[in-house]
């Protein structure tokens, strides 16, 4: 992870952010001490994008009633993060 001065940052900013752009991170400082961090933002998710995750999750909800395995929210999230690597 890249540290660069406020004053610096200000100078270089289209570039920090092309770096930040390729998945980089930039921590800007002042005085030396970390006061901000540049990251790539993530996509906002469509109307149908969220219907479609929220069907997902009542389905997993359901088969796992089911199967009477219990499952918590935080469990579900896992297993979907789980599918999308």
């Amino acid at each position: 992870m890249k540290q660069i001065g406020i004053f610096e940052a200000k100078a270089q900013l289209s570039s920090l952010l092309d770096e930040v752009e390729r998945g980089g991170e930039v921590t800007i400082t002042r005085h030396g001490k970390p006061i901000a961090k540049l990251v790539q933002a993530t996509a906002e998710l469509s109307p149908d994008e969220i219907a479609k995750r929220k069907h997902a999750i009542r389905n997993l909800r359901a088969l796992a009633r089911k199967l009477k395995i219990p499952a918590t929210q935080d469990e579900i999230k896992a297993w979907i993060n789980e599918g999308r690597r």
